[in-house]
């Protein structure tokens, strides 16, 4: 408009002066005025664009999220995705996933399934997926087993009682390892027997028979296809039956004991970096060294915060798990007794039903990637999985893919979290200079004051289907990077901006940039920027949020990364 403005008052100075008789003359002038002023304000409309290239989001809130229907057209007839994934990444980077398919599109985002995998391909996976968290629940189980015997042992020193002398078999004596359900020393703790039971929906604590049968001799990341593939009816057959509860005898849980830890060591899957982003690499050469294996003094440790965080659950996911939030009490209090919870008396059943599949993923996890085990704030990440997906198994393996990136926020030397406080430093400071410059003055210019979303990735500051939103578009853009879209396609694609490992930290920085007047007017200090970033719950706008963000990735990515 001001643009406009200008070229009016010099028509009229033009047509108003001495020439003002000449008819021709005066509309030949202003034709060209009139031209000249379009060529103003279309300048001025292109200069006022952020950057060369406008994000997914440019001058709109959301496109439609990705539906059943959309979801079945991208598939050939053979079940692979077209084009390697592109128009999947595409689309949700664009407008994210309609609820009802988020369980069958996550694990494409997340790396448990390749972009490019056909249905078989797929099939066997699942298989492979399915015995490997199951020998990793043995595993747990055996370890609870192992830390319940030295707590009886220690309480019969106590109590001055002749170990020798105890309820203990003689074949548990020999292995180190006793059965707890034959003995009644510590009758206030349940038993392993219990732990070993299974409920309908929570396969993770599926049959021990299964498990020997099964899993006894063979290593999941190797199983050849002829394996995966007659496993996987047999498994659909388990999955679709109706058993929901099933006893396992004394004999079985001996057996649980009998077999040693290390010889199943090389067998139980384990965290590798093969396959993971260059964070693993970079952040190791700066790591201090961690032991390869972890005394069950930190099982037991890890165990006892992940059942407090486990009751503290919050109950925000309800609404998006109609199945789990109806299941009976009866099935409740069997799923808590199976992985050993206690002081849940007071929670309602869908709450203990969630609570015990947060033990029991949480646990799997800490046994597969023991250089993190596990701490507080993985919970959160969790919590919303579980929501969508109903199966434990396939649970804990978008988990273990989300916690690719996510892993580093829960590094005891911090490493991870300091790079990523560092990158949105210089987001900022690139972005910004007059902010960043009053954060100097404040001493805030490490950007302290957003570790906690940084840590839990906007959990704690976004309403559940907010995150889910924001996730959404952060695994479309990693799954992107890893299928090698974004060195190949994205320009053709017309994304816009290009995808990025790190766009949690754009969001994260243009979060901040959305309160710099705030910021720069009103608080004088960083523990008022810090009370305004953990009271921005509810407060965000999700798309706009993301709209800033590909914005800064469009400007910023060729310097920042």
């Amino acid at each position: 408009m001001w643009a406009w403005g200008c070229v009016e008052r010099v028509a009229a100075g033009l047509l108003g002066g001495p020439l003002a008789g000449g008819g021709r003359w005066n509309t030949a002038v202003a034709v060209g005025v009139t031209a000249a002023a379009g060529l103003v304000v279309v300048a001025v409309v292109v200069s006022s664009r952020r950057g060369g290239l406008k994000s997914p989001w440019w001058r709109r809130r959301r496109k439609a999220p990705l539906t059943s229907q959309e979801w079945r057209g991208l598939f050939t007839p053979e079940g692979k995705l077209q084009d390697g994934g592109v128009k999947l990444v595409k689309k949700v980077r664009s407008g994210g996933i309609e609820p009802s398919i988020r369980a069958l599109v996550w694990p494409f985002l997340l790396g448990v399934y390749s972009l490019d995998s056909s249905e078989a391909e797929r099939d066997a996976v699942k298989a492979q997926n399915r015995k490997g968290y199951l020998l990793l629940r043995k595993h747990c189980l055996r370890k609870s087993a192992y830390s319940m015997e030295d707590s009886k042992q220690s309480t019969n020193k106590t109590a001055g009682v002749n170990p020798e002398g105890g309820n203990s078999s003689e074949k548990g004596e020999e292995s180190g390892c006793v059965s707890p359900v034959e003995s009644e020393e510590v009758p206030k703790n349940p038993s392993v027997e219990e732990a070993i039971s299974t409920e309908e929906g929570n396969p993770c604590l599926s049959t021990e028979q299964e498990l020997q049968d099964d899993t006894s001799e063979t290593k999941p990341e190797k199983m050849d296809d002829s394996q995966s593939s007659s496993s996987s009816s047999n498994e659909e057959e388990s999955e679709r039956s109706d058993v929901t509860h099933v006893e396992t005898s004394h004999k079985d849980l001996a057996s649980v004991c009998e077999s040693s830890l290390e010889d199943e060591q090389e067998s139980i899957p384990r965290y590798s970096r093969t396959g993971g982003n260059m964070d693993d690499i970079e952040l190791s050469k700066a790591a201090r060294p961690v032991k390869p294996t972890r005394a069950i003094e930190d099982f037991e440790t890890w165990q006892r915060i992940i059942r407090l965080d486990a009751v503290r659950a919050n109950d925000e996911w309800v609404s998006y798990s109609p199945s789990q939030t109806s299941v009976p009490r009866e099935k409740a209090i069997e799923s808590a007794k199976a992985v050993c919870l206690k002081d849940y008396e007071h929670l309602e059943p869908y709450r203990i039903y969630h609570a015990s599949r947060l033990v029991a993923i949480l646990e799997a996890y800490a046994i597969y990637d023991q250089e993190i085990g596990y701490c507080q704030g993985m919970s959160d990440l969790l919590a919303p999985l579980l929501a969508v997906l109903e199966e434990d198994d396939a649970a804990f393996w978008c988990f273990a893919g989300f916690m690719r990136k996510a892993r580093h926020n829960f590094r005891l030397d911090e490493v991870g979290i300091r790079r990523q406080l560092n990158m949105v430093a210089r987001i900022i400071k690139y972005k910004d200079f007059h902010l960043y410059r009053h954060l100097e003055m404040l001493q805030a210019e490490d950007c302290f004051f957003v570790y906690r979303m940084v840590v839990v990735m906007f959990r704690r500051e976004l309403t559940f289907e907010q995150t889910l939103c924001l996730w959404e578009v952060m695994w479309a853009d990693q799954a992107a990077n890893r299928a090698g879209i974004a060195k190949s396609s994205w320009r053709r694609m017309r994304l816009g901006a290009p995808p990025t490992d790190d766009l949690l930290l754009y969001a994260i920085a243009a979060s901040v940039l959305q309160k710099r007047k705030l910021i720069i007017e009103s608080y004088s200090s960083m523990d008022e920027i810090i009370r305004e970033c953990n009271s921005m719950a509810g407060q965000l706008d999700i798309w706009k949020l993301l709209d800033d963000a590909h914005d800064l990735v469009v400007t910023l990515h060729d310097r920042i990364e």
